[in-house]
């Protein structure tokens, strides 16, 4: 063989041997260990050195010969020896070393990074496992003259793995042609381990100066040189150290490598000489010598190191000269310190390395080299190559049991493994510290941030990842074992107090003792409400859903109170199948219809309301319920702040036929097949109505049933403030010399005489038409916007900032032309403050309208913005009601507005009040006159 090659490729090659040597034995000799950051790797020189041939590169391997940078076993065959040399090169060797980082990622972490070194660890160790059971000598090489204590715990953690991997070996070399005690022990012999250590340039710095590095005396001759005293003292640390480990033991059939009792087993090897001159006179003084001793040497054999031809060595590797002046022994060369040991396994002596008082002899094979490459190729099968499919199932178990060496080499994982588990109970008691029994996401969430914080204070390494994520888990298995509160709130943005659970089905009754236990929603809030027609208060629960809030809860008092009063109904769904779906997606829409209203600063004609965008998005093409003749179309749009010029063919006061009026969303056709799940606003779909209207219109009694002398006399309202505000609106009757003549009564400035004149036609005014004027000529009606808090108090506002508080006889005297031209706050803070520092809030509950019996027509039209931008504007089911004339109505608000994208939410503390607000426009006034005589 005169080229090195990997072991997989002499093994599946065809070796052709030598007839001389075919049938006599071969020594096998493992290489292994580290090698210094130089150009060559020593443990290939060694090769060199012993064999006497420039086998290997001057600077190692070319870079074709391997690219994996995992574990690579070299040999070479040397048959005129005898031995069969096996190099194992890892990522302990710089060259692979460089390898393996440069296939490291540059955005790998640490973990990752941990994980592939520990994978090339065990691929070493499973590498040296191999050349343990197969080789009789075993050298290790080491760059410095110091032992690395390493090396006891990687012996360990091979010998660990030897015994769990042994029954698979076994199996692997069962039928191979080989003896008992092989196929037993799996190897052919306990193999001797010996080492060689490079010398630095300590011992030359010491020994310069005429001192003894190792002490005592330096002018006494000593017998050993300082290179052999070192050797020696190493042989008995490294001895020391293994015992102690229990490496070695008395037996050496247990052990996983022995060394020898009476041999030298340690070498070191000289460094290159500093003066070349020196270093050539020494090698020829060296030659000398040999050629002298030549004559006097017997020749024994073919074999003999004294027949082999003395060759130039590499310079790290140079044999010292033999110095025989002193009376100091001969040092020998790293071929003769080696090959004594060759000599024991090539004449089949063996070793006999057992110590103690009853020593067992142990087995010894000297195997051909075609019984040991039968048995080398399926050990390379099973625990390296892994390509045979016979052996697959072996191979596969074999790489299960490298398990076994995390505890002895992954030093770092045990000691971050201790950290994180030490950590781990603190993080748990700072996430368990102050907590309720029951409690919510974002708890849960602030006290895992907390504990996270603690944890990675006190944990390092590469498990703090893992048990990082185990954290995580057990705080959550914590507080979703009964400590995990219900998530959902309530109508008014408050928690359900329950722990978690299910919500009972249509006629199932709560059930506290299942898991989770079935309830309904309670966040222990109570309020008092009044009724439709507010003339009755009741406490109520907290309400978590929109129908509870304005639906059943005025249902159950209508019952008790108003339930026998006119009303008008707002149209809902009326179902053609009986399992009318919801409707699940919702229509496109424009932005302009989603998006909010302007503010209630804006100018007249600053840009169209929501209101506006409402109306025209209405048809003209549907008739309405009055006839052409009926109106005078009068336009006041209180809201809308405009004139009638603005409403174009709305406006105009010709009531001549074929003109129609504005239609309703009632008078589309709405859909009984689907119908809308929530409450009905601007962003809607077209033609969906709800199961049940969020609003009320009720009728108290006739418009004398309110005195404004005694306002409303209900419960609930703070004192002096349940006076309706009077809104005078101006009736002109029409004449033969007055058609075509149009005011607007709008109840603005228009309306209302200059200060120090009287209005025209009125009794006792100067001029005008005044013959022409009837006493009726403006109708007085009465408006209240009322505010109730949670705890039922009332009362009735002027304005956005203002609330009415009458203190003497005679009633209101502020006129509602403020409060109807304005956009009103849907909240604001109730003048009965608690004590607290939370500010208590007062929410728009009911219109009252008085409408008295005129000729006036007053349309209703309800539009309330409960949020800032982007939320809808609601209105109800149908726009633009008018209210028949003689009469008290009331509008009751919804308690909650909800979008499909959930509620909407009372505003914070921190949240401005005008955002929340009812659009102007909420009443239009016309005049009205009885038709003319056909």
């Amino acid at each position: 063989m005169a080229l090195p090659m990997s072991v997989g490729g002499l093994l599946e090659s065809e070796v052709i041997e030598d007839p001389l040597y075919k049938d006599e034995g071969l020594c096998v000799l493992g290489i292994f260990g580290k090698t210094a950051m130089q150009p060559g790797s020593p443990k290939e020189f060694l090769i060199n050195t012993l064999a006497d041939k420039h086998i290997y590169h001057l600077f190692g391997l070319d870079e074709t010969d391997n690219q994996n940078s995992g574990s690579l076993i070299q040999a070479y065959y040397s048959q005129e020896n005898r031995v069969l040399y096996l190099v194992l090169t890892s990522v302990c060797d710089n060259r692979q070393l460089l390898r393996a980082c440069e296939s490291l990622s540059t955005s790998i972490g640490h973990s990752e990074a941990h994980e592939f070194w520990k994978g090339a660890d065990k691929q070493h160790c499973l590498a040296l496992l191999y050349l343990f059971s197969l080789c009789h000598v075993l050298l290790l090489v080491h760059p410095t003259c110091c032992f690395d204590v390493t090396y006891d715990r990687l012996f360990r953690a091979v010998d660990a793995l030897r015994q769990k991997a042994l029954p698979l070996l076994r199996a692997a070399i069962k039928d191979s042609n080989i003896s008992k005690e092989w196929k037993v022990n799996c190897r052919p012999c306990p193999p001797r381990l010996l080492f060689v250590f490079q010398m630095n340039g300590t011992l030359r710095s010491c020994g310069g100066n005429g001192s003894d590095p190792f002490g005592g005396n330096a002018d006494k001759p000593k017998k050993h040189s300082p290179r052999r005293r070192l050797q020696h003292a190493l042989e008995d640390q490294i001895y020391r150290i293994f015992r102690k480990s229990r490496v070695l033991t008395n037996q050496s059939s247990n052990c996983l490598f022995t060394v020898p009792a009476n041999q030298a087993f340690v070498y070191v090897v000289p460094g290159p000489e500093e003066d070349p001159v020196a270093a050539v006179l020494g090698q020829l003084r060296s030659n000398c010598a040999l050629r002298e001793n030549d004559t006097n040497t017997s020749v024994s054999g073919p074999r003999r190191y004294q027949q082999m031809r003395h060759s130039a060595r590499h310079p790290s590797f140079n044999v010292e000269s033999s110095s025989l002046s002193g009376g100091q022994l001969v040092d020998c060369s790293l071929k003769e310190f080696l090959w004594q040991h060759v000599e024991l396994v090539l004449t089949k002596k063996g070793f006999d390395d057992s110590v103690g008082r009853n020593p067992q002899p142990s087995h010894f094979e000297l195997p051909t080299y075609s019984k040991w490459a039968q048995v080398a190729y399926r050990l390379h099968q099973v625990m390296i190559a892994n390509t045979d499919e016979e052996s697959a199932e072996l191979s596969v178990k074999v790489q299960s049991q490298l398990k076994v060496l995390e505890g002895f080499l992954d030093a770092d994982a045990k000691f971050s493994e201790n950290r994180c588990q030490k950590a781990l109970p603190l993080a748990h008691s700072t996430y368990q510290s102050n907590l309720p029994h029951n409690y919510t996401t974002t708890v849960h969430k602030n006290q895992l941030t907390q504990a996270l914080r603690v944890y990675s204070q006190h944990a390092r390494g590469v498990a703090f990842q893992r048990y990082a994520l185990q954290l995580h888990e057990d705080c959550y298995k914590f507080w979703s074992n009964g400590h995990q509160l219900c998530e959902e709130r309530s109508l008014t943005d408050q928690h359900c107090v329950h722990k978690f659970h299910l919500l009972p089905q249509p006629g199932e009754k709560p059930e506290m003792d299942r898991n989770p236990p079935i309830l309904n929603h309670n966040s222990r809030g109570r309020s008092t409400s009044s009724c439709n027609c507010g003339r009755k208060q009741a406490p109520r629960e907290d309400p978590f859903v929109i129908q509870a809030a304005n639906y059943d809860f005025y249902q159950m008092l209508e019952e008790k109170c108003c339930g026998k009063l006119e009303r008008i109904d707002f149209p809902v769904f009326q179902p053609s199948t009986p399992e009318p779906a919801p409707a699940c997606e919702e229509a496109p829409r424009s932005p302009e219809v989603a998006a909010p209203v302007p503010s209630s600063g804006s100018e007249p004609g600053s840009g169209p309301s929501e209101g506006e965008k409402l109306k025209e998005s209405i048809p003209a093409s549907h008739p309405v319920s009055h006839t052409p003749g009926e109106s005078t179309s009068l336009s006041l749009a209180l809201s809308l702040g405009q004139s009638t010029d603005s409403l174009g063919p709305y406006g105009d006061g010709g009531g001549g036929e074929g003109h129609e009026k504005r239609p309703s969303l009632v008078d589309r056709q709405a859909s009984t097949v689907e119908y809308l799940p929530g409450m009905l606003h601007s962003g809607c779909p077209k033609g969906l109505l709800p199961k049940f209207s969020s609003w009320s219109l009720v009728k108290l009694g006739p418009a004398k049933a309110y005195n404004p002398h005694t306002g409303l006399e209900q419960l609930g309202f703070l004192p002096g403030s349940s006076f309706l505000l009077p809104w005078d609106v101006v009736i002109r009757s029409r004449s033969e010399e007055e058609v075509g003549l149009i005011e607007p009564l709008d109840g603005g400035p228009s309306s209302w005489p200059a200060p120090n004149k009287a209005l025209v036609g009125k009794r006792g005014s100067a001029g005008g038409l005044g013959r022409g004027r009837r006493r009726d000529d403006v109708a007085r009606a009465f408006v209240g916007f009322e505010y109730e808090d949670s705890r039922g108090r009332r009362f009735l506002s002027s304005g956005p900032d203002k609330v009415v508080k009458v203190l003497g006889p005679g009633g209101a005297k502020e006129p509602a032309t403020r409060a109807l031209n304005t956009d009103m706050p849907l909240y604001i803070p109730s003048p009965a403050q608690g004590r607290g520092l939370k500010p208590h809030y007062a929410q728009l509950a009911r219109l009252y309208i008085v409408v008295p019996d005129a000729n006036l027509e007053i349309t209703l039209n309800p539009q309330v913005q409960p949020g800032p931008p982007p939320c809808p504007v609601f209105h109800p089911e149908q726009t633009e009601l008018v209210l028949p004339p003689d009469g008290l109505w009331v509008l009751r608000f919804p308690y909650s507005y909800v979008t499909d994208r959930g509620p909407c939410y009372p505003p914070k503390d921190n949240q401005p009040l005008a955002n929340y607000k009812v659009l102007r426009g909420i009443l239009r006034a016309n005049t009205t006159s009885p038709l003319p005589p056909q």
